[in-house]
C-alpha cells in the first residue's frame, strides 16, 4: 500500500484553505501522539470524540436546512463549493436517499505525512477521521460506506452515504 496524494489544483485560496485541514489533521496526530506518551491508547477515545464532532456538526447543518435531512440538503450543508475544490471532489449522485462522492486529494493525509507517520498509522489516523463524516451521515439519517481511501493507498475515497431510513 503506497500511498498517492497529489493535489492537481493548488491555487493560492485553495492551499489557504487546505492549511486550515491539515491544521486540523495536525491537532488529531498530536493529541494521539501525547496520549500514546503519557501511556493512553488513542483507538480507546479518538473514534468516539471524533463521531460525537461529527453528530454535533451534522445535527447543526441539519437544523440550519430548518429540519430537512434528506441527502440533497446534506450536500448543500456540508460539502459547500469550496470544499469541492479542497478535497478535488467529483460529485457522482445525490438524490434524496443517496450521496456518492469521491475525493481526489486530502489535506489531512498530506499533514500526516508532513509529520513522518508511516502508511499504516495514517490509514488507522483516517479511519478515526472518518468517524466525524458518520457522525453527519447519522444526524442524517444515513451511514457512511467508505469503499476506498487515499490513505489506504486506493488513489480516491469513495464516500457513498445511504439513508438509512425516512425522515
Amino acid at each position: 500500500m503506497a500511498i498517492e496524494n497529489k493535489a492537481k489544483k493548488n491555487g493560492f485560496l485553495v492551499q489557504k484553505l487546505r492549511n486550515f485541514f491539515e491544521h486540523r489533521a495536525l491537532w488529531m496526530y498530536l493529541l494521539c501522539d501525547e496520549a500514546r506518551k503519557k501511556g493512553l491508547d488513542p483507538e480507546k477515545f479518538a473514534p468516539a470524540a471524533i463521531r460525537r464532532c461529527g453528530c454535533f456538526h451534522g445535527a447543526d447543518a441539519a437544523q440550519r436546512s430548518g429540519g430537512n435531512t434528506s441527502l440533497r440538503s446534506m450536500k448543500k450543508q456540508i460539502f459547500p463549493g469550496a470544499g469541492k475544490m479542497i478535497f478535488e471532489m467529483k460529485f457522482l449522485r445525490c438524490d434524496d436517499n443517496h450521496f456518492d462522492v469521491d475525493f481526489h486529494y486530502c489535506p489531512l493525509v498530506n499533514s500526516w505525512q508532513k509529520q513522518g507517520c508511516g502508511d499504516g498509522e495514517i490509514d488507522r489516523m483516517c479511519q478515526w477521521a472518518m468517524e466525524g463524516d458518520r457522525g453527519i451521515a447519522e444526524a442524517f439519517g444515513a451511514e457512511l460506506q467508505l469503499n476506498k481511501t487515499i490513505a489506504h493507498g486506493d488513489g480516491v475515497c469513495e464516500l457513498r452515504f445511504v439513508r438509512s431510513r425516512s425522515n
